[in-house]
C-alpha cells in the first residue's frame, strides 16, 4: 500500500480551509458566468483560487508560474494593473465631462467612502497601513486597489483584491440600494436635459497631458496611476495612433486583465486568506463602496440647494462619481428610466463616473503620499 501512497497524498492533505477556498473560487466562477459579473475577472480569479489551494499544488513555490508572475508582475513593479490603467484610459471618452464639467465635481466627492473606511477600520484596530489599504476598496477600481494594498504591504492584499473586484461586478445590485436609502422618488425623477458644448480636438489632446502634470504636482505619488491612464487616452484622441489605441483598449486590456486576474489568486492562499480579519476587510470593503455612492449622491443634493430650479441634479448621478466605468453610468440611467420612461440621465452620468476614474487614482496616491508621512 505503502508503494502507492503517492497516489491519496493529495486527497489525505486536503484542508477544511483549502474546501472553503475551493468554494469561494466555484462561486466566482459561477457569478462569471451565470450572473455574467465581470466575467474576464472573476472567472481567471475563481479558478485560479482553486488551483493555488490544491495540496502541493506546483503553481506556487521557487518554480510555481503563478508566484513568479506575482513576484513580477505585481509585487516588483505593480506592472499589470499599471498596464492595464492604459488600457482603460484607451476606452475612456472624456467628452462629456469636458463638455459638462462640472460633473467633475463628482469624481471627488464620491470618494469619501475611502477616508470614511480609514477612520473606522483605525478605530475598529487595524495598522495604518492595512487601514489604508481597505479604504481604497471603496473607489471601486481593482488596479488602484491592489496597486495601494502592494506598495504599504497590507496584511490583507488578497482580500482587498477580491473585494474590489467582487465589489466591482456587484454595482448594479449594490449602487440602486445605496441610492435609494438617500434619495426619494421625486429626486430620482429629476430630468437634467443634454445640451453639450463642443469640445475641440486641441482640448481632447491636451487634457490628459495636464490632468498627469496637475496630478504629478499636488500627489507625486499618483503619477504611475494617473500618468498610465491618462498616456492610454492619449494615444486614444490624438488621431495618429488608430492601429496602438485599438490594440490597448482590446487584445493588451484582455490579455492583463485575465493575467492579473489569476496571478491575484496567489493571495487567496487558505493559509493567509481564511482569517476573522479576512471577513472584517470584506465588510469594510462593502462599507467603503456604498458610502462613495453616498457621498457622491449627497454632494449633489447639497449643490441642488443653491441651484435653481431649472438647473437642479438628479441625485443618482452623482452615485456614478465612482470609478466603475461604464457600469455605473448604465446603472444610473437604468434607475432613472424605471422611475420616469423619460428621463435619459446617461451622459450627465457618463460625465461623472470618467471623473470618477480620475477621482479614484488620485485618491489613491494621495493615500500613498499620506501613508510616507504618517508611516515615515
Amino acid at each position: 500500500m505503502s508503494e502507492f501512497g503517492f497516489l491519496i497524498k493529495g486527497v489525505t492533505s486536503i484542508t477544511w480551509q483549502m474546501a472553503l477556498m475551493w468554494f469561494i473560487g466555484g462561486l466566482l466562477i459561477w457569478l462569471a458566468i451565470k450572473k455574467d459579473f465581470e466575467p474576464a475577472l472573476l472567472l481567471p480569479m475563481g479558478f485560479g483560487a482553486i488551483i493555488v489551494n490544491l495540496p502541493f499544488t506546483g503553481v506556487i513555490g521557487d518554480t510555481g508560474i503563478i508566484q513568479w508572475l506575482f513576484e513580477k508582475g505585481i509585487a516588483a513593479s505593480e506592472a499589470f494593473p499599471l498596464l492595464l490603467f492604459i488600457g482603460i484610459g484607451a476606452m475612456i471618452d472624456f467628452g462629456p465631462l469636458l463638455s459638462n464639467p462640472r460633473m467633475l465635481l463628482f469624481g471627488g466627492a464620491a470618494q469619501f467612502g475611502i477616508f470614511f473606511t480609514i477612520t473606522m477600520a483605525v478605530l475598529l484596530g487595524f495598522p495604518l497601513k492595512d487601514a489604508m489599504s481597505i479604504g481604497v476598496i471603496g473607489a471601486a477600481d481593482g488596479p488602484t486597489s491592489i496597486l495601494v494594498s502592494q506598495q504599504l504591504n497590507s496584511a490583507y492584499k488578497g482580500a482587498i483584491a477580491v473585494a474590489a473586484y467582487s465589489y466591482m461586478a456587484l454595482v448594479p445590485l449594490i449602487q440602486p440600494m445605496a441610492i435609494k436609502l438617500v434619495t426619494t422618488k421625486r429626486e430620482r425623477m429629476i430630468h437634467m436635459p443634454y445640451r453639450p458644448d463642443s469640445v475641440s480636438k486641441t482640448t481632447k489632446i491636451l487634457f490628459p497631458i495636464i490632468v498627469t502634470m496637475i496630478a504629478g504636482l499636488i500627489a507625486p505619488d499618483s503619477i504611475a496611476l494617473v500618468g498610465f491612464l491618462m498616456f492610454g487616452n492619449l494615444i486614444r484622441e490624438c488621431g495618429k495612433l488608430e492601429n496602438l489605441s485599438q490594440t490597448a483598449q482590446g487584445p493588451l486590456a484582455n490579455l492583463i486583465t485575465i493575467m492579473l486576474g489569476i496571478t491575484i489568486a496567489f493571495q487567496m492562499r487558505a493559509d493567509v486568506f481564511v482569517t476573522g480579519g479576512t471577513l472584517l476587510v470584506m465588510a469594510l470593503g462593502l462599507v467603503a463602496f456604498i458610502f462613495d455612492t453616498i457621498g457622491g449622491v449627497l454632494f449633489a443634493k447639497l449643490l441642488n440647494i443653491f441651484l435653481p430650479k431649472d438647473k437642479k441634479i438628479n441625485p443618482m448621478v452623482g452615485g456614478a462619481g465612482i470609478s466603475a466605468f461604464p457600469m455605473s453610468a448604465r446603472v444610473i440611467q437604468k434607475m432613472a428610466l424605471k422611475e420616469d420612461n423619460q428621463n435619459h440621465v446617461l451622459m450627465h452620468a457618463v460625465g461623472a463616473n470618467v471623473a470618477g476614474q480620475i477621482g479614484s487614482v488620485v485618491a489613491g496616491g494621495i493615500i500613498l503620499s499620506l501613508a510616507q508621512q504618517f508611516l515615515a
